[in-house]
């Protein structure tokens, strides 16, 4: 395994925050829940979901996918599976896959919106009374589900398969990208300058997306919706081609 070299505590620090979310993860689940927004839209409730996933796409307008590199509980336990499988996801058409499960997802949220009038009361706390998701018996049912479908995919279909191919969350972010790209506003991204790399492709070995890091850089376009920016790259290159941005520029 290829060690960092410039910021080895930014990565420590990074794989701290997304274990410590995998831990609290009982606690928050419900705020992520795909079903627990479903179930406010039928009853015409704004609930923490509803915010969270919200927040999910305007965050994306300043940092991208940020979170997922970061903050993702997802992402502690599929990064802790590294130790039992680096095998590299297979991506490309098969990112396809979460907007299969989104848009329909989508639709579903709106039907049941309309369907109850629109949403008439704003409750965060919505199914989680207690503060804690997993309260009861039933939750951990549907929080080993969870757990369970974030390991299988991660040690069969490659690092961080359900980032790509199973996440929900994720489009949020994806499109909130997009709008940014489109307005060129001022939002956090990787620059590299491409003439002083050196072609070890160290940069791709750690990308824990499986991303083909070298060939964004060769081909000066350090933008991909995959891309999650967790650092590793920049944290890894040796001649420090990789580095951050806060600007207009991609």
């Amino acid at each position: 395994m290829i060690k960092t070299k410039q910021h080895p505590k930014r990565q420590a620090t990074r794989k701290a925050l997304i274990f410590i979310s995998l831990l609290l993860f009982p606690i928050t689940m419900n705020y992520l829940s795909p079903y627990v927004v479903i179930d406010g839209a039928f009853q015409g409730i704004i609930n923490g979901s509803f915010v969270v996933f919200g927040l999910f796409f305007i965050s994306a307008l300043f940092v991208g996918r940020l979170w997922c590199g970061w903050l993702c509980p997802a992402a502690g336990l599929g990064e802790a599976c590294f130790m039992i499988s680096e095998k590299p996801a297979r991506g490309g058409r098969f990112n396809w896959i979460k907007w299969g499960i989104w848009i329909p997802w989508i639709g579903i949220i709106i039907y049941g919106a309309l369907s109850a009038g629109g949403y008439t009361s704003i409750n965060l706390l919505y199914q989680t009374e207690s503060g804690v998701s997993v309260d009861e018996p039933a939750r951990y049912i549907i929080y080993y589900i969870v757990v369970g479908a974030v390991f299988v995919l991660s040690i069969t279909a490659g690092k961080r398969a359900f980032c790509h191919y199973g996440c929900w969350m994720a489009p949020f972010m994806i499109l909130g990208r997009k709008v940014r790209n489109a307005l060129k506003t001022p939002a956090l991204h990787l620059q590299a300058d491409t003439d002083a790399c050196i072609h070890c492709k160290k940069c791709s070995q750690v990308c824990p997306m499986s991303l083909d890091v070298h060939e964004m850089v060769q081909s000066e376009n350090m933008e991909n919706s995959e891309c999650i920016l967790c650092g590793s790259c920049v944290d890894t290159c040796p001649q420090d081609v990789i580095h951050y941005a806060f600007d207009r520029n991609l």
